[in-house]
């Protein structure tokens, strides 16, 4: 979460639809931006599970990448395999600093004529500097900030948005379309950051708050703010940038190994790849693992890890209790031979050791659609 006490906060356009349906507006990455609504964070974070929620998440950056080379461009700044991703497909990458670091985390999608990046709010104003930086001639990176982005999550949510456009209900995992939905040209795609099946919308911004009303009016769609979105993304499993991931973690310690591509694994031409090398050769010295605690109580961010009756070990970056999961759930670093799944830990909460264990994410399971 950024520190916004001094600078001017921003709005999405769905800002005044947010307060008339009550939602308490909070600071978040240099937005003010809902953290629940009248329902609270326990009932979202459950309708999502079992209908349908909408989230606004245009506060995050989006761009276009334009030219001929334009793939094999976005690879000098990351590890993934931009090139291989064939039009109509989406995929989840790193960008990566010079020592090996995370920059951010980010979705690229093929849309044939031009790439479609999407980078977190709180990293725009370096992600897009950074990539621009190295692109060759030909190749133009082009900012959409005229442009909303709406997250439909849920295992109702398909069903629900394909009686407005049923092709929708086509996409698979991670495939990307366009689509003319209620009046408004939108570019879809079947992914999202809650662990259940569902689309994330880009649409123009003038249209947003419209466009949000006709997928509110849908059968169980609900709106759910920013509380319920980190509770459902920590079930899943899946890192927040700034406190699971950032420039001092590699996608090696953070368990991200898998969004380098094969090919990139035997050029190793990319930002910070002798770290990586190094690290998958020998292993790294902290990895990111699922907490457990014992009991009822939650472990927040920064509580110290240590060894049972021993030294601190690592400590929790997402702590906090999933409604779903029933009981307390963290994600954290740990030295390397502390990160095998059942591996005892102590977590000091309040100056009390509270036992707790390694655990596999996700806490709850992918629901994807495959």
């Amino acid at each position: 979460m950024a520190d916004s006490s001094t600078e001017t906060l921003l709005e999405t356009p769905l800002a005044s639809l947010h307060r008339e349906l009550g939602g308490r507006m909070v600071p978040f990455a240099g937005y003010m931006m809902p953290v629940q609504y009248p329902a609270g964070i326990l009932t979202e974070h459950l309708h999502t599970r079992a209908a349908a929620a909408l989230f606004d998440v245009s506060h995050m950056g989006q761009a276009e990448l334009v030219g001929e080379g334009a793939a094999a461009a976005l690879e000098r700044v990351t590890p993934a395999d931009v090139q291989i991703l064939k039009p109509g497909r989406q995929k989840y990458g790193l960008l990566t600093t010079d020592d090996g670091g995370i920059l951010d985390d980010f979705m690229v999608a093929n849309l044939g004529d031009r790439l479609f990046l999407v980078v977190n709010a709180s990293r725009k104003h370096v992600d897009l500097p950074r990539i621009e930086s190295a692109l060759p001639a030909g190749v133009t990176l082009k900012p959409l900030p005229d442009r909303a982005l709406i997250a439909l999550q849920g295992p109702q949510a398909v069903a629900s948005i394909a009686t407005l456009a049923p092709g929708i209900a086509e996409l698979a995992f991670m495939g990307v379309g366009s689509f003319n939905i209620a009046g408004v040209a939108a570019l879809v795609s079947r992914s999202g950051y809650t662990g259940e099946d569902g689309v994330e919308i880009s649409v123009p911004a003038e249209q947003a708050e419209g466009f949000a009303r006709a997928l509110l009016a849908l059968p169980g769609v609900q709106p759910a703010g920013l509380g319920a979105r980190d509770s459902l993304r920590l079930e899943a499993g899946l890192c927040l940038y700034g406190n699971d991931i950032d420039e001092t973690t590699s996608a090696v310690e953070a368990a991200l190994t898998w969004t380098i591509g094969k090919r990139r694994r035997t050029e190793w031409n990319f930002p910070g790849a002798e770290r990586v090398r190094e690290e998958l050769a020998n292993g790294a010295k902290r990895l990111r693992v699922g907490i457990k605690p014992d009991g009822r109580q939650p472990a927040r961010g920064h509580t110290p890890i240590h060894a049972p009756g021993g030294a601190v070990i690592g400590e929790i970056t997402s702590g906090g209790f999933g409604p779903s999961l029933g009981g307390p759930m963290a994600m954290g670093y740990v030295a390397r031979e502390y990160a095998a799944d059942g591996t005892a830990l102590e977590l000091m909460v309040r100056g009390k050791a509270l036992p707790a264990v390694v655990a596999p994410t996700p806490f709850i399971p992918h629901r994807y659609a495959r």
